[in-house]
C-alpha cells in the first residue's frame, strides 16, 4: 500500500502538561482508522496536526505532494450569510451537480429536510454539523479526516455515513481517520483503532471490538488484570461476547482469546435479580400511558404528536426509544415524568415513583457551579446502595472517572463530559427508582461510557434511554420502541436493524424535497391497496403461532450452545471445539433471523 502522510516525533505541550510525547506514525491507501481516548487526550490535536492545520512544537508532518486531505472540524466554519445550496455546492446550478450520482446519493442521505434556500446562520447546529459534513463529502479528497461526524446525527445518519465510507472507496484506495464516541460506528467502518493515551499512540488492529479485547491481553500482560480498568474491559468483553452475533463474527475479532479471558466474568447484569429488586422498590405499578394523543405544543389544535399511544412501563423494565427528528421522544419523556399533560387519554402513576431525568442540557448543575464535586454528592448523601453494594460519596465519584484531584474541581469549572457524567451522578444519589435519560452519550469519551454502563448495570430501577448511540442502547436496554413521526409507537423486535428497515421502506418511492433540495429519491409506487381477507388472516395466524413455536425451539437451541462455550472455555483442550460451537451459533442466528422477518409479515397481515 502506498504511503498518503505522516508524522514524525510530533510533540504539542499546554503550560505544564505534554499531550503528545514524540508521537511517529502514518497513513497508508486503504486504512480505516479510528481514533479513540479519554477527553483532553490529544486526539482532536493530533487529528488536526495531521490534516495540516496546527503546526507541533518539536517533529513534523510530511504528505505525498499530490494527495489531497478533507477535515471535518468540531467547530461551525461554514460562512453563515451563504444559502445551504451555496454552502454545500457554491455557485454551481443544479444541473451542473445533479448529474454526479456520488453527490446526489451524500445530499439525500444528510441534507434532504434542510431548507436548500435558508441562510446557515438560521439553522440549528444539528443541520449546520450535516451542511458542513455535506460539504466535504462531495469534494475528492484521498484522505478524509472527521472530528466527532456522528454528533448530531439520528441513527439514520450514523447507518447512513458508515455505508457512505465503507463504498466510498474501493479496499485499497483512499484512508480516512475518525473521531468519534460512537462505539457502534467504529465497529462498523473501522479496521485499525489508535489509542491516544499519557501522550503516546498504541495501534491496534480491527474496530472498536477487537480493540477491546487486545487492551485488555495488553493490560493483563502488564499484571493489571484487577486494576479498576480492566474490571471494567473485562466486563465490556462479556457484553460483546454475549451480545450482537455480528460482532464475533468479525475476523480479527479472536473469540477463543475473550472466552479464555472472561471465563468467570458474570453477565454484564443479573436481570432477574434486578428485577426482584425493583419490584420491591416500585411495586407493581410504574408509569402507564393509556391511549393517550398529544396535539403538537404550540401548533394548531388536532395537529397531532401521538395519536391514541398506549405504554405501561414495568418495575425493572429497560427500554430504548429510537425515532425521527420531531417525532416526540423528548416530548415522550416529558409526558412520562408529569411534566406535560395529555390532550386525551391518562397517565397513571404508581404511588411510589420517583422519576429522575437526564436532559440534554446541564443548566440543573448552575445552582452547584461554585461548589466543588464531592460537596455536591455529600450534600445529598455520604453513603449510597447501587446494585446491592455501599459506596461512600468518594468512592460512587470515583467510579464514574472523578480522581482525588478532579473530586475538589470547582463545578464551574469542569468540562462539558465531566458536567454531564456529575449531572448523572446528582440524579442516581437521589435514589430514584425510575431514570430516564435523554441523549446521555453527548461529550461522553468511549471509556466514560462503559464506566456509566457499568453503574446502570447495578442499578436496579425501570430504564428509558432516548439514545442514537445504537451500542449504548443494545448495551443497557433491553429492548427497543420507535417513533416514526406518524403519532404512533412501535415495538422493534430485530432492535435498531428493524428500524432502519421500516424508515428505509417508509422513504422509498418518494421524493425528498425538504424545504426545496431538489435531489431525487428512488421512484416508486403507492396505489391504494385493499385490505389480507380472512382467509389470509387465517394462515397469517396459523404462521404466526408455528413461529412462536419454532423460536422457542432455538431459543433452547442457542442457550444450550451458550452453555457448552463457556464449559469449553474453561477447558484449554478445547480450544478447537469453541469454533465449531460458533459456527453452529451463526447458523442458528441467520435461521432466527429469517423467522423474525416471516413473524413480521404474518403480524403485518393481523394488522397486530
Amino acid at each position: 500500500m502506498a504511503h498518503l502522510l505522516g508524522g514524525e516525533n510530533l510533540t504539542v505541550s499546554y503550560a505544564t502538561r505534554t499531550v503528545l510525547d514524540g508521537i511517529t506514525l502514518g497513513l497508508e491507501e486503504g486504512d480505516r482508522i479510528g481514533m479513540v481516548g479519554r477527553n483532553g487526550d490529544g486526539k482532536s490535536t493530533l487529528m488536526r496536526l495531521l490534516a495540516m492545520r496546527a503546526t507541533p512544537d518539536s517533529g513534523r508532518v510530511t504528505k505525498r505532494s499530490e494527495v489531497n486531505i478533507g477535515y471535518l472540524d468540531q467547530s461551525d466554519v461554514l460562512d453563515g450569510d451563504l444559502t445551504v445550496g451555496a454552502a454545500i455546492v457554491g455557485d454551481q446550478a443544479d444541473y451542473e451537480w445533479a448529474r454526479n450520482p456520488q453527490i446526489r446519493e451524500v445530499m439525500g442521505g444528510l441534507v434532504s429536510d434542510v431548507d436548500w434556500h435558508a441562510n446557515v446562520h438560521a439553522l440549528s447546529g444539528g443541520q449546520k454539523r450535516r451542511v458542513a459534513l455535506a460539504k466535504l463529502l462531495i469534494e475528492d479528497h484521498d484522505v478524509i479526516m472527521l472530528d466527532e461526524p456522528t454528533n448530531h446525527l439520528d441513527v439514520e445518519g450514523v447507518a447512513w455515513l458508515s455505508r457512505h465510507l465503507k463504498t466510498r472507496w474501493r479496499p485499497n484506495q483512499g484512508a480516512f481517520l475518525v473521531v468519534t464516541h460512537d462505539r457502534w460506528f467504529l465497529d462498523e467502518v473501522c479496521t485499525k483503532t489508535w489509542e491516544i493515551h499519557d501522550g503516546i499512540m498504541d495501534p491496534f488492529d480491527g474496530g472498536y471490538a477487537a480493540y477491546v479485547l487486545a487492551r485488555a491481553e495488553r493490560d493483563r500482560s502488564a499484571s493489571v488484570v484487577e486494576s479498576k480498568r480492566q474490571q471494567l474491559v473485562k466486563k465490556e468483553l462479556a457484553w460483546l461476547r454475549r451480545g450482537a452475533p455480528a460482532r464475533t463474527a468479525k475476523p480479527k475479532f479472536r473469540i477463543e482469546a475473550a472466552n479464555e479471558l472472561i471465563a468467570d466474568v458474570p453477565e454484564p447484569r443479573d436481570s432477574m435479580a434486578l428485577s426482584k429488586m425493583a419490584t420491591a422498590r416500585l411495586g407493581k405499578d410504574v408509569l402507564d400511558l393509556e391511549n393517550v394523543s398529544l396535539d403538537f405544543l404550540g401548533g394548531e389544535p388536532g395537529q397531532q404528536l401521538f395519536d391514541n399511544i398506549t405504554l405501561r412501563l414495568a418495575p425493572g423494565e429497560r427500554l430504548g426509544l429510537v425515532g425521527v427528528n420531531g417525532a416526540g421522544k423528548t416530548t415522550l419523556l416529558k409526558l412520562l415524568n408529569g411534566e406535560i399533560q395529555p390532550t386525551s387519554g391518562t397517565v397513571k402513576r404508581g404511588k411510589t415513583v420517583v422519576t429522575a431525568v437526564l436532559t440534554q442540557e446541564v443548566k440543573e448543575l448552575d445552582d452547584v457551579s461554585d461548589l466543588r464535586v464531592i460537596e455536591v454528592i455529600e450534600r445529598e448523601k455520604r453513603s449510597f446502595n447501587v446494585g446491592g453494594k455501599e459506596f461512600t460519596a468518594g468512592q460512587l465519584v470515583e467510579q464514574l472517572g472523578f480522581t482525588n484531584e478532579k473530586q475538589w474541581t470547582p463545578v464551574k469549572d469542569l468540562s462539558g463530559g465531566e458536567r454531564r457524567r456529575l449531572q448523572l451522578l446528582r440524579l442516581l444519589v437521589g435514589e430514584p427508582n425510575v431514570l430516564m435519560l435523554d441523549e446521555p452519550t453527548n461529550d461522553l469519551d468511549t471509556d466514560t461510557l462503559a464506566a456509566v454502563e457499568d453503574v446502570l448495570d447495578g442499578w436496579p430501577g425501570t430504564l428509558v434511554v432516548v439514545s442514537h448511540d445504537r451500542y449504548l442502547l443494545e448495551r443497557v436496554t433491553d429492548h427497543q420502541m420507535a417513533l416514526l413521526g406518524d403519532g404512533k409507537i412501535r415495538a422493534l423486535p430485530r432492535g435498531v436493524d428493524q428500524y432502519l428497515e421500516l424508515r428505509e421502506a417508509a422513504l422509498a418511492g418518494s421524493t425528498i424535497t425538504g424545504g426545496g433540495n431538489p435531489v431525487i429519491a428512488a421512484s416508486g409506487s403507492s396505489a391504494p391497496t385493499t385490505g389480507p381477507s380472512e382467509a389470509e388472516k387465517r394462515d397469517a395466524r396459523k404462521a404466526k403461532n408455528r413461529i412462536d413455536r419454532q423460536l422457542g425451539k432455538l431459543k433452547q437451541q442457542e442457550d444450550k450452545i451458550h452453555a457448552q462455550m463457556t464449559a469449553a472455555a474453561a477447558d484449554a483442550s478445547a480450544a478447537g471445539k469453541l469454533g465449531e460451537l460458533n459456527k453452529k451459533l451463526k447458523d442458528l442466528s441467520v435461521e432466527r433471523e429469517a423467522l423474525e422477518l416471516e413473524w413480521l409479515g404474518a403480524l403485518e397481515v393481523l394488522g397486530e
